[in-house]
């Protein structure tokens, strides 16, 4: 048998001083000891879920706000920084049984924008940072969400005004950015609790009249989910239709929550565990019953959009989650750190 080279001998390592003894003065991060002061390890942690829905590759003139590359990417950077960053089960998991570390936090995005495997992906291989991905699966492969009908209409129509009045939705005058932010606000308001199949209806009512063909590449595909997935990202179900549970009957909601679970399973062939409420907020968009219909289907976890950050004690269906928007760098950690204190 051939010998083996030996193993190369470690280097000399000198004796360990403090930094203050050895001349170096030591490197201390605020931010980082604030959020550990915050968010200790073990009984007392508290995890932090972060939601977003898009990331667009450059800013949007209509939406200013909404998250695109370069804020993402910086963001990322904060994260890495600052958090342990861990999968939102795993996290789950050790809150359930008070090993969370501290410091802890998730990022998660709901509904399935193709950006998200385009745009949002590479940022979050490139610093290194587990996401869980919420679908709505009946928008796949080509669907188009009803909030996004009405914003392809208003930005896309050509008219000074759009005029709806006939539909109960108003009269909106759309010549400016200002306007068309306005209107597309208006009609969102004015849907977003419509029953189903009117609030279908009444988005492609709208898109008709505003004379726009509403787009098929929003959102992703079966083979982008399964791109996702061999990337090391999460899956979870977010409804089939994306509806206010609140407003369905209990045979409908289950229906809605179970078709999503059944969806991606059989797409990723695996079990999907983790749920997220449409809209989200509690009392509002679902009740106690759905929590229970969401236990019962066999989800280990399922998150909210309200607003704190969760600890043992928290229902792990109702994990809390929200989305800073704060641009930049100690705004961000300013409302980190106060998001711990929410009101619970």
């Amino acid at each position: 048998m051939p010998k083996l080279p030996s193993a190369p001998r470690p280097p000399r390592v000198a004796p360990c001083l403090p930094l203050c003894e050895a001349g170096v003065t030591p490197t201390v991060n605020p931010i980082k000891s604030l959020l550990q002061w915050a968010s200790p390890a073990g009984p007392k942690a508290r995890l932090s879920v972060l939601v977003f829905h898009r990331v667009l590759p450059q800013p949007d003139p209509l939406f200013p706000q909404d998250m695109h590359a370069q804020r993402f990417q910086a963001l990322c950077g904060w994260l890495a920084s600052w958090f342990q960053v861990l999968p939102l089960d795993v996290a789950v998991a050790q809150l359930k049984n008070k090993t969370l570390p501290a410091r802890a936090a998730c990022i998660t995005f709901d509904d399935g924008y193709a950006d998200n495997r385009h745009v949002a992906l590479p940022l979050l291989k490139q610093h290194q940072l587990p996401a869980t991905f919420f679908i709505a699966t009946d928008f796949v492969n080509g669907g188009c969400m009803w909030n996004d009908r009405l914003i392809a209409s208003v930005r896309a129509c050509t008219a000074p005004q759009l005029d709806l009045q006939d539909l109960g939705l108003a009269c909106l005058p759309v010549r400016t950015l200002a306007e068309r932010r306005a209107a597309i606000s208006h009609l969102i308001e004015a849907l977003k609790y419509q029953p189903l199949a009117q609030r279908a209806a009444l988005a492609d009512q709208v898109a008709q009249r505003a004379g726009v063909t509403v787009p098929d590449d929003l959102m992703m595909t079966s083979a982008d989910l399964l791109h996702m997935r061999r990337s090391g990202m999460h899956i979870g179900a977010h409804t089939m239709s994306h509806p206010v549970l609140a407003r369905l009957d209990d045979a409908q909601a289950r229906h809605e929550i179970q078709g999503s679970q059944q969806f991606l399973q059989q797409l990723l062939g695996e079990r999907v565990s983790l749920f997220a409420y449409p809209n989200g907020q509690p009392g509002v968009d679902y009740g106690q019953a759905h929590v229970e219909q969401v236990r019962r289907l066999g989800f280990e976890a399922a998150v909210s959009t309200q607003w704190g950050a969760s600890t043992a004690h928290d229902d792990p269906f109702q994990i809390r989650r929200f989305t800073p928007w704060d641009t930049t760098r100690w705004r961000f950690a300013a409302r980190m750190l106060a998001n711990f204190h929410a009101q619970r």
